[in-house]
């Protein structure tokens, strides 16, 4: 094994103490008793967007939860053998930042082993999908709906058929958001949903949002927050500090288009850096605005902490956060309202579009994320809980050509990576092969019209290998002809 791959082998470990530390911290919230019917009351509830676990059964019961799913999705990552790299990190931020508002230890399983009855079908490996069919589970309000309303086997029943027909679903939409929203599967999600929802109803069944939100935790969750982020800085910085920033700066100057795994590229130090950084920005982001850190919130932050092993950091990020503040001023709805908080802080799913194209652009990104998200999901009825994923994947699909198209002098690659590649890629890169700021246009003295150039030719910086490129360059390696 090399030391790059033995360095990424803590990555599990980490998340198994991670999830632990979050159960410990719910038993330290609330007795055993009340821990036991708060447990009762998450399974029970119907789990459509928005219900803060923390809201309807107590921070204690809401955080064992969160601890006690961040370890069974660990254990399934563990057990089917996952080559580990920045999208295991996603998966596991995901998973426990989502068990705090939607997700829970008994509405997940029906998906999983609806994608794991898929991969045996496929006759592939479980670990080619465990990624896809763990954060497949944001459609898990659907198997709580059915089951809580109508019948338990329902609600199996349905959850089934989501992870079995999620995967190719997944690789089609991944390609045609081109990389410009890093929750993907969130879009993907959106549009099965788009296909259940008006099922329901058409059989006359009733799916409705809901709207449960916890204040008055801010001093205590804010705290806690702070000091796993300053944990994770410390830790970042505890080997070569002067290094580590070093490599921060050069992480700072990704674009953060997908693929960009920043777990295969750089050292464990700069990634705890950026993760606790990108923790204390979004925290910092809520107690600005005077919104609350509660299940919901505090599910976006692990979110966007999970991220920062896989293109976020704090260079795209603000400018989209900038953007949905700017568009609060403009849309009349107050900036602290529930729907605005978790659009600043999941609308950095925009981010590549500030790493790409510049700040502006990812101003420009968030102002119109914080418009669509208020309405692209009210067809779905809470029932994605990836809801400005499918936001963001309206926004890049639209605005991508029109900037490709636009803004020419900074005109990144057409998306070429697949979807089921990129999880199953754990071999170390340079920081020259992640996407980014790839291609000029400039005239063509021979036809009169434009040519593409590499932003190499004209700035001498570094030549950043395509899509193309990294896939050949892997059909190489495993001898295999195109």
């Amino acid at each position: 094994m090399s030391t790059a791959h033995r360095r990424n082998s803590i990555l599990l470990p980490a998340c198994a103490l991670f999830g632990a530390a979050l159960a410990a911290f719910g038993l330290c919230q609330d007795s055993p008793g009340n821990i036991l019917a708060g447990l009762r009351t998450i399974v029970t509830m119907e789990d459509v967007l928005i219900t803060d676990y923390i809201a309807v059964a107590g921070m204690g019961a809401a955080f064992v939860n969160a601890g006690l799913v961040t370890l069974i999705s660990t254990a399934i990552l563990w057990l089917v053998k996952d080559p580990i790299n920045g999208a295991t990190l996603v998966t596991i931020g995901l998973m426990s930042g989502f068990s705090l508002f939607g997700k829970n230890i008994a509405n997940i399983w029906p998906i999983l082993a609806g994608t794991a009855l898929y991969a045996l079908l496929k006759g592939e490996t479980l670990a080619h999908h465990v990624n896809v069919a763990l954060r497949t589970t944001s459609l898990s309000p659907v198997v709580s709906f059915m089951a809580v309303r109508y019948s338990p086997w329902l609600g199996v029943a349905i959850g089934v058929l989501i992870g079995f027909l999620m995967p190719p679903v997944a690789e089609h939409a991944h390609r045609v958001q081109n990389g410009m929203n890093l929750y993907s599967l969130g879009f993907s999600c959106g549009l099965l949903a788009m296909m259940l929802v008006p099922a329901f109803k058409a059989f006359g069944l009733s799916p409705a949002s809901a709207h449960y939100w916890s204040t008055g935790n801010n001093l205590k969750l804010g705290l806690a927050l702070g000091g796993l982020c300053l944990t994770f800085i410390a830790l970042g910085l505890s080997r070569s500090p002067r290094r580590v920033l070093k490599k921060y700066w050069l992480l700072l100057r990704t674009s953060g288009r997908v693929p960009s795994d920043y777990v295969r590229t750089f050292t464990p130090g700069p990634v705890l850096v950026n993760m606790g950084v990108n923790g204390l920005v979004a925290t910092g982001y809520v107690l600005l605005i005077g919104g609350d850190l509660n299940g919901a919130t505090i599910g976006a932050i692990f979110t966007i902490i999970g991220f920062s092993g896989y293109g976020k950091h704090a260079f795209n990020i603000v400018p989209v956060m900038a953007g949905v503040l700017l568009g609060s001023l403009l849309n009349h709805v107050e900036l602290n309202s529930s729907g605005l908080q978790l659009a600043g802080l999941f609308g950095t799913t925009l981010a590549p579009f500030a790493g790409v194209f510049g700040w502006p652009f990812g101003v420009l990104a968030g102002l119109i994320h914080s418009s669509v998200v208020l309405q692209a999901g009210l067809p779905l009825e809470g029932m994605n809980l990836y809801n400005n994923g499918f936001s963001g994947g309206l926004v890049s699909i639209v605005l991508y050509p029109i900037l490709t198209s636009l803004v020419k002098s900074r005109r990144p690659v057409l998306m070429e990576e697949d979807l089921f590649a990129i999880f199953d890629s754990d071999t170390p890169q340079n920081p020259d092969e992640l996407p980014g700021k790839e291609r000029r246009l400039v005239p063509d003295r021979r036809t009169g019209g434009d040519r593409r150039v590499r932003e190499s030719e004209q700035t001498q910086e570094g030549e950043r290998r395509s899509g193309q490129d990294r896939r050949a360059k892997q059909d190489r390696r495993s001898g295999r002809q195109r």
